[in-house]
């Protein structure tokens, strides 16, 4: 399997493991509400909320970048390119939520920014064929 659907591949399994922390948080908040999680995510404060927002935006980001992959893969633009690209947003998401978690915000911001620009450079990755 080819490093950009190994990386779409690690990206799926981030929507879910991005959950975690946010699963941590409203059981700290007086145990997890099965019933009704999205309102106690709702109410969560501090790190519990940033948590929640880092998981929010993984399931933002990731369209994206599996357009990105989809290009790349009908396009024929495999390599080294693509490669780094996709290595990039993998990383960047990694980052990303650490960053999140830990409150440092215009360092989260430029690390988004860096999985943004790696998801349109997929896109436009067969105008430079």
């Amino acid at each position: 399997m080819s490093i950009p659907l190994w990386s779409l591949f690690i990206a799926a399994l981030m929507l879910v493991l991005t959950k975690a922390p946010v699963a941590v948080a409203q059981s700290r908040s007086g145990g997890y509400d099965n019933a009704h999680p999205r309102a106690q995510q709702a109410a969560l404060k501090g790190w519990g909320a940033r948590a929640l927002a880092s998981h929010q935006n993984m399931i933002e980001a990731f369209p994206v970048f599996a357009a990105g992959v989809l290009v790349v893969l009908a396009t024929g633009t495999l390599g080294a390119a693509a490669n780094v690209l996709c290595i990039i947003f993998v990383l960047s998401r990694i980052g990303y939520t650490a960053l999140y978690l830990l409150n440092l915000a215009t360092l989260r911001s430029l690390v988004w920014g860096a999985g943004f620009v790696s998801s349109l450079g997929l896109m436009l990755l067969p105008l430079l064929r």
